[in-house]
């Protein structure tokens, strides 16, 4: 039986919204949000919202597409989306990951109504000043158990990107690059996605 509805401030933001006590969030209510151009997420129960993120991160994630999307769909290698898009991970975990991609012979299991229904491949997170580091950990931690094989972090505020893999159920320790580096995904081992490229010509690179 779902519990008693309340209203609820999601994490972070003083934006209230009907829905269960946190810790007590799940996908069905999650489904209930309103389209009112926020961002939803709920970790382990607990629900968060991000608003319209900004120029220079939606540029970041414009090169991701470029660098790394397009050219994987051009060769037949899977599909990418961005956020605003739904992945499932459990009856408790659904989020909006800023980029992914999900190896083709796996997107007819993964993509189906109006969601992703388990792990991408490959996901990728832009850093904002109000993501908090308790937070990050927490979505780390629910996609290492959730079998994302391979995540990324991109900080605009450090020109730098964390590269994190898959072992044992759990992310091993990172690679970290600089502007000076090259990262290599093994899930598109033909793909390379330097660092630089990233953040290079941006018109705006207000955090």
């Amino acid at each position: 039986m779902p519990p008693e509805t309340t209203t609820v401030a999601p994490l972070l933001l003083d934006h209230a919204v009907a829905g269960p006590p946190q810790g007590c969030w799940t996908v069905e209510w999650w489904e209930r949000l309103p389209d009112d151009g926020n961002r939803y997420e709920i970790i382990e129960g607990t629900l968060g919202m991000t608003t319209a993120p900004s120029a220079f991160h939606q540029w970041i994630v414009g090169k991701c597409i470029e660098l790394i999307g397009i050219p994987a769909q051009t060769r037949g290698l899977g599909v990418w989306f961005t956020a605003p898009i739904g992945v499932i991970l459990s009856p408790r975990d659904a989020v909006q990951p800023d980029f992914l991609f999900i190896r083709a012979e796996r997107v007819a299991d993964l993509v189906r109504e109006r969601r992703i229904h388990g792990a991408p491949d490959l996901i990728i997170e832009v850093l904002s000043p109000g993501n908090s580091a308790e937070v990050m950990a927490q979505k780390r931690a629910v996609y290492a158990h959730s079998g994302v094989t391979e995540y990324v972090e991109i900080d605009p505020a450090q020109r730098a990107a964390t590269h994190y893999r898959l072992e044992a159920g759990a992310y091993r320790e990172p690679l970290q690059y600089d502007l000076t580096g090259t990262l290599r995904l093994d899930c598109l081992p033909d793909l390379a996605l330097p660092v630089a490229a990233l953040f290079a010509g941006a018109p705006d690179t207000t955090l």
